[in-house]
């Protein structure tokens, strides 16, 4: 018996890339597992499908971390599907290489929107959901704030 056996984790931006690597490493540990995704459904779907042949537990769930409608409804998805929540990994982010001569206040709100604000309005969603014995939440950060590279001054900020 794993120490995630009946947990249930939420980990957003878990149709591809660090998401989908966390997502199947939790459902190999034992956890039940939501796939959260913006955009590539056909993804997420696969990735479910490879969790549940490998007897694992997961569904999908589209939602934008970046609005405060989605994210409420993605944690109405996860408890009417699961009836709990013990495990938040925040790893939903974006980022495009832009010269700051091109930047644009589209890209910056973007960017700010799912990498800061998106956090947040999930993080305070789910403090409605995690039992009377907490949660555990994650976050995952990126080292582009202390290297600065070229062309992700939005991001690095």
């Amino acid at each position: 018996m794993s120490k995630l056996d009946k947990k249930v984790a939420l980990v957003t931006g878990a149709s591809k890339g660090i998401g989908a690597g966390i997502a199947r490493e939790l459902a190999v540990a034992g956890a039940a597992v939501v796939v959260n995704y913006a955009t590539d459904g056909e993804r997420a779907e696969a990735l479910v499908k490879q969790i549940k042949q490998e007897n694992g537990q997961a569904v999908a769930v589209q939602g934008d971390v970046s609005n405060a409608a989605d994210v409420a409804r993605l944690f109405t998805d996860v408890d009417s599907t699961f009836g709990r929540l013990d495990i938040l990994v925040n790893n939903a982010g974006v980022y495009r290489e832009t010269p700051i001569e091109e930047l644009t206040e589209e890209e910056f709100h973007r960017e700010f929107n799912i990498n800061v604000l998106g956090p947040l309005l999930v993080i305070r969603e789910s403090l409605q959901y995690f039992g009377s014995e907490g949660g555990t939440i994650i976050n995952i950060g990126s080292g582009a704030s202390k290297m600065c590279p070229p062309g992700y001054s939005i991001y690095s900020a």
